[in-house]
């Protein structure tokens, strides 16, 4: 991690879960992090308490709702001109509402659409304009799904727009590998799909076997400090006893 002492991390989603756990854990690695989400008392008084006392000032906190495209303008423009700019974004805000796509509101589809691709759009597009700008080889990386690669048959199939949405991160990722090339940059990206993992998000059953937010952040802090050469494209991280 030495490459990105002091460097800007933005980690969108960073009031609880693999948002919460990434802030911490870049935090204590020695990057400046920039905790983006709806709740602002909710990072100061869940997410900052995690962070050993000694790196808390490392940790920064803006509102903003990845859903709104306007919402990322302004808290990109406020990174910018506090920090400088964007070395490392993590894209982890995402939703689920279980419903069956045959007759869910439409408001939640329009929702998680938003949230879970559309946000992912307007972040990334942010972080990479001031990337460019200051010719920064940084690293991009979007938390998947293993939904993203194929969707479970279930007895009672309830998550509807959910595994499409994470699809279409799949195929985004090698859209953005290709225009990040075709840009003549060396600006990485990189997709973790996790299967279960323990967050507010799902209430897996105690019994189901299932990661730790933890899991995932260990897994970001590995991808981007691979050599300068070396693009961690895509990685499936599963627990163990996972089923599907």
């Amino acid at each position: 991690m030495e490459r990105w002492q002091n460097k800007i991390a933005v980690v969108t989603g960073a009031s609880a879960g693999i948002g919460a756990a990434t802030c911490k854990a870049l935090a204590e690695k020695g990057m400046i992090v920039v905790g983006l989400a709806r709740r602002v008392e909710k990072m100061e008084s869940q997410t900052r308490p995690l962070i050993a006392s000694e790196y808390q000032k490392n940790f920064h906190t803006y509102k903003c709702d990845v859903s709104d495209e306007e919402s990322v303008k302004t808290a990109f423009a406020w990174i910018v001109e506090k920090f400088g700019g964007v070395d490392v974004l993590v894209n982890n805000a995402g939703i689920i509402k279980m419903g069956r796509l045959l007759d869910i509101d439409e408001s939640i589809l329009k929702d998680t659409i938003n949230t879970n691709v559309l946000g992912v759009v307007w972040c990334t597009r942010e972080a990479f304009k001031n990337m460019k700008e200051r010719n920064v080889d940084g690293h991009i990386v979007i938390i998947n799904s293993v939904v993203g690669h194929g969707v479970p048959a279930t007895p009672d199939p309830m998550l509807n727009i959910y595994p499409p949405s994470k699809h279409a991160i799949t195929a985004m990722t090698e859209v953005l590998r290709q225009e990040l090339l075709k840009n003549e940059t060396k600006i990485k990206i990189t997709s973790i799909s996790p299967g279960a993992v323990r967050t507010e998000i799902i209430d897996f059953p105690p019994e189901m076997p299932a990661l730790a937010s933890e899991d995932i952040a260990d897994a970001i802090v590995y991808c981007i400090q691979t050599p300068p050469n070396v693009q961690i494209h895509e990685m499936i991280i599963k627990p163990i006893g996972e089923q599907i």
